[in-house]
């Protein structure tokens, strides 16, 4: 018998250790959960502890002020969780064992009490909280994630390019394309340290990009500064593969004709059947469309978002 054999039959020649490493197997656990477990005392926990994480039977990390201990079955080698397998039936089936069983179920209780009576005294304010905690976009940012991590998006018309530097961490590649010189010069700014994106001068008329090349194509905020949106959306189709992905952001029909002077806006927002009507003639399928809640502390026209596919 070799001595690291002779080592792990030493840690687990204790029943309480034994009883212990029961309880952490398959979760974490801190000090104080685990006294209250085994009804020890915390000293003679914290003795049991370091003995088993001085031979590799537990592990620990800090979360916050406190630290959380497990077993790390899929850490340890073959022999131990052989070991492991041969010593842990006996115990199991132990009346302590299952007293510790029905007092873990309590403890574990506990902290779900804790989580619900969180969420049951600020349900009412949740919304301003996580907002002040992570900001008023955290959640749709994490929404990328669900893009293919393989995926070439063409971000068209991409202004001072925030929408590629969003999606730049889940995507494979972005080309960000936008006409404005001074534009790109922010954008090539902001996205200085996003490598897998590629920025690119053209107007979406004639995009700089090749036959087939995107799976995905945004215009965000676009198609109402384009004289012809019928030209721009056949254009988005040839750079697109075949069900290739087309998301349009834009302005539903409004009446704030300031806009035509102030922000170059050529069409006052786009309607259901005149953006539908559009797609099908770029040939474009599977057509949707879906008006976005209003957000009340903005103060222009309410938005839609269109999707479809290249046929």
């Amino acid at each position: 018998m070799n001595h690291a054999v002779i080592d792990q039959l030493t840690v687990l020649s204790d029943a309480i250790r034994v009883r212990m490493l029961a309880v952490l197997e398959g979760r974490e656990l801190t000090v104080s959960e685990l006294c209250d477990v085994v009804q020890l005392p915390q000293s003679t926990v914290s003795r049991h502890l370091k003995t088993m994480a001085d031979g590799d039977w537990v592990t620990s990390r800090k979360d916050g002020t406190r630290r959380l201990y497990t077993l790390p079955l899929d850490d340890v080698g073959d022999s131990a969780r052989k070991l492991w397998q041969v010593v842990r039936e006996p115990v199991i089936a132990s009346s302590a064992a299952s007293d510790d069983g029905r007092r873990l179920k309590q403890v574990l209780a506990r902290r779900r009490s804790q989580s619900e009576a969180f969420f049951s005294t600020s349900a009412g304010q949740w919304d301003r909280l996580r907002e002040d905690l992570f900001g008023a976009t955290s959640h749709l940012r994490a929404l990328a994630g669900l893009l293919d991590p393989d995926a070439v998006v063409g971000d068209l018309g991409c202004g001072t390019g925030n929408i590629a530097e969003w999606l730049a961490p889940f995507a494979g590649r972005i080309i960000a394309v936008d006409a404005s010189k001074e534009m790109l010069k922010a954008a090539r700014k902001n996205l200085a340290g996003c490598r897998n994106v590629q920025i690119r001068q053209g107007t979406l008329e004639k995009l700089p990009i090749d036959n087939g090349q995107l799976d995905v194509a945004l215009m965000m905020l676009v198609l109402h500064h384009l004289p012809d949106p019928p030209r721009v959306l056949t254009e988005a189709a040839r750079t697109l593969k075949a069900g290739g992905r087309l998301l349009i952001l834009d302005m539903l029909p409004h009446e704030r004709e300031e806009y035509r002077q102030t922000m170059g806006h050529v069409w006052l927002g786009v309607s259901e059947k005149q953006m539908t009507h559009w797609l099908q003639a770029a040939r474009f399928k599977d057509i949707h469309w879906r008006i976005l809640p209003p957000d009340a502390k903005t103060k222009g026209p309410s938005l839609f978002v269109a999707t479809a596919r290249r046929g």
